[in-house]
């Protein structure tokens, strides 16, 4: 190993299990008045976000996420024009729903301005939409934006948030769950992201219930491959008030978009569950 070079590790306890990047310096770090965020160079995988020692975003494996949480929930929805994305700071997720012709108005709610003006000055890439006309980007409390939107507004709602500890404990539970419903149209989306489906597949279930007792009544978790998360494998759950899932598969395949990751058959085979997750979802 050259060295200008080390490892940066980090440890998830819930799985017994690491991750590792080996990374040649660290190019900045701020506290914010909510936690700490680090960027990091590494020798294979681009920039590193670490927020609270835990890893955020790679410039290598990014998309998955950020398309995963997007694209599905917007070919799904028939005609989706306004979106509200909940954290999401680094503004990749942003991107990607800004792809959609359709959307009319996208807010970005994150608590952390630090977390954007670190991805405006290390993955600029994911900034690209940040000044499109429909983009508008807030700094403030994700739960009681949601409080406060407008019943009956917005068509689909995306939790772009960390784990469900510190500043985003809020946004896995009932009340935060009822004001998302309570803003949504009839045919609006709810979409979390759900952790990982192979080690923590009882947080998935009790998010579900959460999500049914806020009177959602239809659910569809999808797994994708996330190389940065613990265990390397992620999911996000999408719920509606009454509707199924069936996606618009031919806008799906004539997107007028690239993507590195999300197309009409990856989202139809990230739709069938492996028997494990589907007999512990009940599905």
């Amino acid at each position: 190993m050259n060295a200008n070079t080390t490892w940066h590790y980090e440890n998830f306890e819930p799985s017994g299990s690491a991750i590792g990047y080996r990374i040649t310096r660290k190019l900045d770090e701020v506290q914010s008045p909510f936690q700490k965020i680090e960027i990091f160079e590494s020798t294979d995988w681009g920039n590193l976000m670490l927020i609270d020692g835990a890893m955020m975003l790679t410039t290598r494996d990014n998309f998955l996420y950020h398309e995963m949480m997007s694209h599905p929930a917007l070919f799904t929805h028939a005609n989706p024009k306004n979106v509200v994305i909940i954290g999401g700071g680094d503004c990749g997720t942003l991107r990607e729903v800004l792809k959609h012709p359709g959307v009319e108005s996208a807010v970005q709610c994150d608590i952390d301005e630090q977390v954007t003006r670190m991805a405006e000055k290390w993955f600029p890439e994911l900034c690209d939409a940040n000044n499109d006309p429909r983009a508008k980007l807030m700094f403030d409390d994700g739960i009681a934006y949601m409080k406060n939107a407008e019943p009956g507004s917005l068509d689909i709602v995306i939790v772009d948030s960390t784990d469900p500890v510190g500043p985003a404990e809020g946004l896995f539970n009932k009340s935060f769950f009822e004001s998302c419903f309570r803003a949504l149209k009839d045919d609006g989306i709810l979409v979390q992201q759900s952790e990982s489906p192979l080690v923590l597949l009882d947080l998935i279930k009790e998010m579900r219930a959460e999500m049914g007792k806020a009177g959602f009544s239809t659910f569809q978790t999808l797994p994708f491959p996330q190389p940065c998360y613990p265990t390397g494998w992620w999911s996000c759950t999408l719920a509606r008030k009454g509707q199924g899932f069936a996606f618009r598969e031919a806008d799906a395949r004539a997107k007028g978009f690239d993507s590195k990751y999300y197309s009409a058959d990856i989202h139809k085979g990230a739709a069938t569950l492996p028997p494990f997750v589907a007999a512990a979802l009940g599905e």
